[in-house]
């Protein structure tokens, strides 16, 4: 459906070019943006290869270890249905830890396998109590370092593109307790609603 919309949103911007004149200024515009798009894509790949380096060094050098360590008890805490030793525990773990440090695109392979796991746990097709946990866990994204939106700002030649660290790490505080808050506020409202 979101591809109609587009598609739809392209034609009737043409079309309406064509009608007012301005086919040229469009044309213009396509060729500007898809070169800006090369070249930030090439340079939020730098970016994020470097960041995947570094998460591959602090694995080898057991922070990674550290920190699943540190938010096992938290997690065992928002999936009381997952048993401890099941692996969907570690894809989530991985999953907020990439998150964390910003890498959205590397967390997402593993937020798909965590949510793999825990449907298979569930063994139906309708999202179990851990899958929508986790979903609102992930959409909230507690942020430390948000390292593609620096690369974003420093690409377009920010004067303090780590200014935003703070704000984002005060803002990603607040929707990840809120996203907990209320995803355990439904639960019990939902569990209430069976008895």
């Amino acid at each position: 459906m979101i591809n109609i919309i587009w598609a739809m949103m392209a034609i009737i911007g043409i079309v309406y070019a064509i009608f007012n004149g301005t086919l040229d200024d469009v044309n213009e515009a396509i060729f500007n943006s898809a070169q800006e798009a090369v070249t930030l894509t090439i340079y939020l790949m730098s970016t994020l290869v470097f960041w995947l380096g570094m998460m591959k060094v602090a694995e080898a050098g057991g922070i990674l270890q550290i920190l699943a360590r540190l938010f096992k008890p938290l997690v065992r805490k928002l999936f009381p249905e997952i048993p401890e030793d099941h692996p969907a525990i570690g894809y989530i773990l991985s999953n907020i830890t990439a998150n964390m440090f910003g890498l959205g695109n590397a967390a997402t392979p593993m937020g798909l396998k965590a949510m793999d796991e825990m449907k298979k746990l569930s063994g139906t097709n309708t999202a179990s109590r851990s899958m929508i946990t986790f979903l609102a866990l992930n959409t909230s994204g507690l942020t430390i370092v948000p390292t593609t939106v620096i690369a974003i700002r420093m690409q377009h030649h920010s004067i303090s593109p780590t200014e935003i660290v703070g704000t984002t790490l005060i803002a990603t505080i607040v929707s990840t307790t809120f996203a907990i808050i209320f995803d355990r506020l439904f639960y019990h409202l939902e569990k209430n609603k069976r008895k």
